[in-house]
């Protein structure tokens, strides 16, 4: 079949035709400076659209007056072969397209996730200074500290328990007027029976620093954001406060004023007004400590003639917080390396009469870390001082802790009782993530374009050629634009205007070469097309938690095996320790010689191994005193599934804790009872069981119900036939509340079951596993009663969880 072409044109179409083809006869330095009139393109066309035949030339135009427009074409963009060329871009474009969808697919989950949702206009956006949060730390004394879900603090929102860190975020500060990109430089100002924590925001609105004010009367677990302490025309950051002489003051950051400035509380916490400029120099992270009779702040002066950025750490001194301040004889006291921690990192304190200060390590990335310094000599004329271990260890998690990359700024005072608080930042991305990831998403971009512009050359699909100048018409007139020559690195132009016609045409579709070409500029174009679909849609590459009611907890993780299962348990662990909520997993080991926990395993989190007696599947709901999470996911050794398919499991038991929640439905119906599976479920649109080898429950109910005396028979008949654990689990739910709904399920984006590659699971025989679950069902039902039947429907969930 002939293409289509157009036919009649333009009113002026001949006139134009003749002085175009003038104006391209016609050598270039003749050309005159005037305006050649020639066809007018902002006349409207009348197009009669027929088919024509194969002698005309051909090819598709979907251009008005698309003759003189090839022409002009060509003559300024280089010669190319219309139709093919065009048909090779969009193919290619179409396969590119289809290959970045397929990834996005396979590698992002298909539910929306917003763990941070705060009510402000713009709040919690992604920030290329990071995502910084901050978190509460408790111990002994101040280089013993154990973060606060360690602690096993409960609080009144039940669900939260233990309360975990991150205890304020981006999406804590709900102020309309000052929403937040990120929180981090927290301090403490405790007062009797409440304390007060000052931090910087950034303020998602003007993108500069503003220092806001949270409040706690639980000791730092649960923090309500007070309001924006202070706003100014410039920047402000590290909000250092402490109180002298019945005063309270604050020492913010405002290096981009040009001073550091003193701030004197008028009605605490809101209130304040500049009380005097302390020293006329931009000093950065300014800390005020007291020490043999004198008041000292170490600072960075970054505008110093000779100072290294994060590098440089001086020191002032004062009989007074007030002054007046003078250098110390040696600043800068440290001038070198930016890893070496001389950036202060957060108060300077007296622990057993020495003097200890925080650094930030900012070697590989700003913030990378803290470091902890014993100052031995400080004198107004000496200073020396020596590197102690922090006592925090740092999280394995990498991405999917709330500080898994960084943490740079941490506060430490004494609490009455005598052990100390302390509050710390952390990120999960590294400095200028954003930034690095686009810049990586576009030259894989550039990639993209050379493979196909270079397999285009080769088969002979495109033919172009780079010229040394361009006319162009005016947008507005008929006059003529002087030339624009390309001066920009000439030599490649012309290097690539002389390939372009030997290469082209080399390669044959159906040549052995040509598939291997073909092939190996394929699997490049997958590469780069997941690497543009990872670095501009990916995110930050986490699969972080959801926060319930704005707090975050932990769960144990629970799974039962035997040695034969050993190999699967080693992956199943590396994959679940690295989830953000997991705080522990316990091994239930019931035969043959068990691991060292230690030495086999690839573990982010303590990994316990629990050896049984008995073989018995009953071993999986015992009670265990050592547990310290009100929430356990009971996960069979054989499956796996993403983090975030875990954490949106947990979220949504947390807003029902009295539920079971899970990832694998059953229907059981009939006159007898019988045994269903998912697809029955879904065809019958309703569910009545889950399955507990995949299921969020809470141990300090279930775990005692299960082991009860009344249970006796129950656990006997799973012992007979080494089955039915789990439904005797959701007869213990079904017989044990009034509320009704006492089974959720949750949808997770991909699952895979990994005991058919083994010969060791119980359920490979998938009708005698049916069988035996219908018998455990009909004596169930005869020993406690039967189970309700109320299904509970699909899509339920607002969020589209249960779809």
């Amino acid at each position: 079949m002939s293409p289509l072409r157009c036919n009649a044109c333009c009113c002026r179409e001949e006139e134009g035709m003749k002085k175009m083809k003038l104006l391209l006869s016609t050598p270039r330095s003749l050309l005159p400076a005037a305006a050649i009139d020639w066809c007018d393109v902002t006349v409207k066309c009348r197009c009669r659209w027929r088919w024509a035949s194969s002698s005309d030339g051909g090819g598709l135009s979907f251009f008005k007056c698309h003759k003189l427009l090839l022409q002009f074409l060509r003559a300024c963009g280089g010669r190319l072969s219309s139709s093919s060329t065009f048909l090779f871009f969009c193919s290619s474009l179409l396969v590119l397209t289809l290959l970045g969808m397929s990834f996005a697919w396979l590698a992002f989950p298909p539910f929306q996730h917003h763990p941070l949702h705060g009510e402000g206009i713009a709040g919690c956006q992604p920030d290329n200074e990071g995502s910084w949060s901050i978190g509460v730390y408790y111990g002994a004394n101040p280089f013993s500290l154990q973060p606060i879900e360690m602690e096993n603090v409960q609080s009144d929102k039940g669900a939260a328990w233990p309360v975990a860190n991150p205890v304020f975020t981006c999406a804590s500060v709900l102020n309309r007027t000052h929403p937040s990109n990120f929180v981090a430089d927290p301090f403490l100002y405790m007062q009797v029976g409440k304390m007060y924590m000052f931090f910087e925001l950034k303020n998602s609105i003007t993108k500069q620093g503003d220092i806001g004010v949270a409040e706690s009367s639980d000791n730092g677990a649960t923090w309500r954001h007070v309001g924006i302490a202070l706003d100014e025309e410039w920047h402000l950051s590290y909000p250092f406060v402490f109180e002298y002489d019945g005063e309270i003051y604050m020492m913010p950051e405002g290096s981009k004023k040009g001073d550091l400035q003193l701030y004197k509380a008028l009605d605490f916490p809101l209130e304040w007004k500049l009380e005097k400029v302390l020293i006329h120099k931009p000093l950065v992270d300014a800390s005020i400590v007291e020490y043999n009779g004198q008041y000292w702040i170490f600072a960075s002066d970054f505008s110093r003639f000779g100072a290294q950025k994060n590098g440089e750490l001086e020191i002032w001194f004062a009989p007074t917080p007030l002054g007046p301040w003078h250098q110390h004889r040696g600043n800068p006291v440290v001038n070198g390396n930016k890893s070496l921690g001389a950036r202060s990192g957060g108060r300077p304190f007296v622990w057993e009469g020495k003097l200890y200060r925080f650094g930030q390590d900012c070697g590989d990335s700003y913030g990378r870390r803290l470091r902890a310094f014993h100052v031995i000599t400080l004198t107004k004329d000496e200073f020396w001082e020596v590197e102690v271990p922090l006592g925090i260890e740092e999280s394995k998690k990498g991405r999917n802790a709330w500080n898994g990359l960084r943490y740079h700024h941490m506060d430490v005072q004494q609490l009455p009782s005598g052990n100390w608080i302390a509050v710390m930042d952390g990120d999960r991305v590294p400095s200028s993530d954003l930034l690095i990831k686009y810049t990586i998403g576009s030259a894989a971009l550039l990639v993209l374009l050379a493979l196909n512009i270079l397999v285009g050359v080769l088969f002979g699909c495109v033919r172009f050629v780079f010229p040394a100048g361009c006319i162009l018409p005016s947008k507005r007139s008929d006059t003529l634009l002087p030339r624009i020559h390309l001066q920009l690195i000439p030599r490649i132009y012309k290097t690539l205007n002389r390939s372009s016609p030997i290469l082209r045409g080399r390669m044959w579709m159906r040549s052995c070469m040509g598939f291997l070409l073909l092939l190996f500029v394929f699997i490049l174009c997958v590469c780069a097309v997941s690497m543009v679909v990872k670095c501009f849609f990916g995110g930050n590459g986490a699969e972080e938690p959801y926060p319930h009611k704005g707090q975050f907890s932990q769960f144990t993780m629970i799974a039962m095996t035997h040695e034969a299962r050993l190999w699967n348990l080693k992956m199943y662990i590396k994959h679940y320790s690295r989830c953000a909520s997991v705080r522990e997993i316990v091994v239930v080991w019931n035969i043959g010689q068990p691991p060292d926990p230690v030495t086999e395993f690839d573990s982010a989190v303590p990994v316990r191994i629990r050896v049984e007696p008995e073989n018995s599947l009953n071993n999986r709901f015992k009670p265990d005193p050592l547990i310290k999470t009100r929430a356990v996911f009971e996960l069979d050794d054989d499956i796996m599934m993403t983090c975030d398919d875990v954490e949106r499991g947990f979220m949504a038991w947390r807003e029902n804790p009295d539920r079971l929640v899970g990832f694998y439905p059953r229907l059981i119906d009939g006159n007898p009872l019988k045994y269903r599976d998912e697809r029955y479920a879904r065809h019958r649109k309703g569910y009545n069981m889950i399955l507990t080898g995949a299921a969020f429950i809470n141990s300090e109910l279930t775990f005692s119900r299960y082991w009860s005396k009344e249970m006796d028979t129950g656990r006997a008949l799973v012992d007979e036939l080494f089955n039915c654990e789990d439904i005797l689990m959701n007869f213990i739910f079904a017989n044990s509340t009034t509320s009704g709904h006492t089974v959720e399920y949750v949808h997770p984006a991909w699952a895979v079951d990994t005991s058919k590659l083994s010969s060791s699971a119980i359920s490979r025989n998938t009708r005698g596993h049916y069988s035996k679950r219908t018998h455990c069902l009909l004596r169930f039902s005869q020993l406690y009663g039967g189970i309700p039947l109320k299904k509970w429907e699909f899509n339920s969930r607002n969020d589209g969880w249960d779809s």
